[in-house]
């Protein structure tokens, strides 16, 4: 019996694949305590799609798609 090839459980809990093989990742400073940050920190844009070299390192570990 073959083991199975598991996706890195940090990584699916962190990132998204769209149709078109693009990640997506939350950024930082969007999490709690809102109130405490300057306006910048509040209106952040939520979702970030990364480059071409962080995205094939990321790919890398979600190996069944």
């Amino acid at each position: 019996m073959v083991s199975k090839i598991k996706t890195h459980s940090w990584a699916k809990k962190r990132f998204k694949i769209t149709k078109n093989w693009k990640i997506i990742h939350k950024k930082q400073w969007k999490n709690h305590l809102l109130m405490n940050k300057d306006k910048s920190h509040r209106t952040y844009k939520y979702n970030k799609v990364l480059d071409d070299v962080e995205n094939k390192r990321i790919k890398a570990l979600f190996p069944n798609n």
